[in-house]
């Protein structure tokens, strides 16, 4: 297991991060769809994510009403582990209650929210503590300001942001350095072999602000584990809950290539995937999130599979992004000034 720089900070996290929105969703909810785990279970995959050397751990206020955040604390103690060699983070944005404030990224349900985090997690504070996604109601300032005074607090030690786009968070990071504020060190966004989109704008924004990236759902909501057909037969989450949105003609082109590798390294389908995103220079830590123990440990396969130049050249194709502007046009007006930067050898 490496362990990666996280952003510009001190910090250093595990290269996969174990997701918990399989813990404690409610048989017939939308978390039940995705995982139901309890105490025991859970357990069972927090113990074995820290056996392997995995120190960051990703939970959400919304996952499962509160569940997950409150099963993945009491694990914690129950196992005995040492909360200080953990890297815990969770989250807020999402509906909590019925009233109009019980959602959104305002001060009144930020500190509201982080309160319940820390009760439910069982500890004194939140390492990383993420907005969960874009909230047009409350002034950009409001919410960076109620975050800063997190962490002054001490209740909240590294800020992040989840699902916005590339304009807002780099507005977020100017906005944070005028008011001498902490600013985002992450972004959890979904990246996957099969859905490359923040390629166009979000990656040359972290790279050049020295942002981390959490990849959230890195086998498509479990569609690049091998699973599935193209005619649509398999056994998964996607049966039930078939998000984030993919083009599957594209990715079924996708996942023949990785089974050809996959068939001749003797590993899963799901580990050439991760194993793709691994070797990716922007991404910090990659989140996985398992039902049992056994997909858990084929995830952590991953990190011991090194892609040749060739096998990478071969998925980068097959997956490639549509050209768009202006991303073309900054590549082709670019390219002189960039090959100046590398000129050929003498």
């Amino acid at each position: 297991m490496r362990y990666n720089r996280f952003g510009r900070t001190g910090l250093f996290v595990s290269e996969l991060c174990l997701g918990t929105m399989t813990f404690g969703g409610a048989e017939g909810s939308m978390w039940g769809n995705i995982g139901r785990l309890q105490l025991d279970d859970a357990k069972g995959i927090v113990k074995a994510a820290v056996d392997a050397g995995i120190n960051f751990i990703d939970t959400a206020n919304v996952y499962g009403n509160g569940a997950s955040e409150q099963i993945l604390g009491e694990a914690i103690t129950a196992l005995g582990l040492n909360r200080q060699e953990l890297v815990i983070a969770t989250k807020a944005f999402g509906p909590m209650g019925e009233g109009p404030n019980s959602r959104g990224n305002s001060r009144y349900h930020i500190m509201d929210q982080v309160k319940a985090s820390l009760k439910r997690l069982g500890t004194d504070h939140i390492d990383l503590y993420q907005i969960h996604g874009w909230d047009a109601a409350t002034p950009m300032e409001e919410t960076i300001r109620a975050l800063d005074d997190l962490v002054r607090q001490g209740h909240v030690r590294y800020v992040g942001v989840s699902n916005w786009p590339a304009w807002a968070v780099a507005k977020a990071l100017g906005i944070s350095e005028r008011l001498n504020a902490a600013r985002f060190e992450s972004v959890q966004a979904y990246y996957s072999i099969a859905g490359r989109d923040l390629e166009r704008e979000l990656v040359p924004m972290m790279q050049s602000e020295q942002v981390g990236l959490m990849v959230w759902s890195p086998l498509a909501g479990g569609l690049l584990s091998g699973k599935y057909s193209r005619d649509g037969a398999g056994d998964g989450r996607r049966d039930a809950f078939d998000f984030p949105p993919v083009n599957k003609d594209k990715a079924f082109d996708v996942i023949d290539a990785m089974r050809v590798i996959a068939d001749a390294r003797g590993v899963s389908v799901a580990q050439i995937a991760l194993a793709w995103l691994l070797h990716r220079p922007v991404v910090t830590s990659v989140i996985v999130g398992a039902k049992r123990v056994e997909q858990l440990t084929d995830n952590i396969g991953a990190t011991t599979l090194v892609l040749t130049a060739e096998e990478i050249a071969t998925l980068d194709a097959v997956s490639a992004l549509t050209a768009e502007y202006p991303g073309w046009m900054l590549e082709t007006q670019g390219k002189y000034r960039a090959d100046q930067l590398h000129p050929a050898p003498r």
